[in-house]
């Protein structure tokens, strides 16, 4: 009666199974046009695939898992340890739909995850790229300066030199300015003497003057240089000298 019962529900899941089985591949119809017929692999490496994808080292290993599998799943359905269903075989239908799918997008996918790491692995050598003629632009640059401190001992004794003559320069500078305003001192003190002595003679021209200009107007003085006068003559018509 067991053994009725699970070769019913055999049947009747073989006929769901076929079922779902055509349905999935006209589901599956559209996303494969897609792709033409020489990107398809061949039938024998499907089918190696298959194989391949089977837990075992050997052929003969791989054989014995599927046959063990299969005999475990026929037993537990003929001893009603495992009842067929709707639920199983929506299960089944949906474990092949994603296995379908997942072949399908494996490509894809790869393609993708494979030109992402590319960019990435790109933007990573153009950076170390970068970072090397930076550090070798820097390197170059010190090695320039690598006679900074030559030339800052020669640049430190010529800025003492310079300084130095800046304040002998400053010193006589200083010397200069002084003999001038000394220079301008005297001139303006001889300028002075020379005005005070030229108001002393003017006073005393002016005074004579005035004296002799008094003597002048008085009579006896008048008469005193008269008669001094016609003795000089005189004495002169007496020296026959006029």
């Amino acid at each position: 009666m067991a053994s009725r019962i699970a070769v019913q529900s055999l049947r009747g899941s073989s006929s769901l199974l076929r079922r779902q089985a055509t349905a999935i591949p006209r589901l599956a119809a559209v996303p494969s046009r897609q792709y033409s017929d020489a990107s398809r692999p061949p039938p024998e490496q499907r089918a190696n695939a298959m194989i391949e994808s089977l837990p075992g080292n050997s052929l003969i290993s791989k054989t014995g898992t599927v046959v063990l599998g299969t005999g475990v799943a026929a037993a537990a359905i003929s001893q009603e340890l495992y009842v067929v269903n709707e639920e199983t075989i929506v299960l089944v239908g949906t474990a092949i739909m994603f296995t379908f799918l997942a072949r399908i997008l494996k490509d894809p996918y790869k393609e993708w995850s494979e030109g992402h790491i590319n960019r990435i692995r790109n933007i990573l050598n153009t950076t170390r790229k970068e970072h090397t003629q930076a550090v070798t632009a820097r390197i170059d640059a010190v090695q320039q300066m690598k006679d900074v401190v030559d030339v800052t001992k020669g640049l430190f004794a010529l800025s003492k030199e310079t300084a130095k003559l800046e304040h002998e320069a400053f010193a006589q500078r200083q010397k200069a300015a002084v003999a001038a305003e000394v220079k301008a001192v005297l001139d303006s003190w001889v300028r002075y003497e020379q005005q005070e002595k030229e108001s002393e003679q003017a006073d005393l021209a002016k005074a004579v003057i005035e004296r002799v200009t008094k003597n002048l107007t008085d009579a006896k003085n008048q008469q005193d240089i008269l008669n001094n006068a016609i003795a000089e003559v005189e004495q002169l018509v007496k020296s026959k000298a006029i």
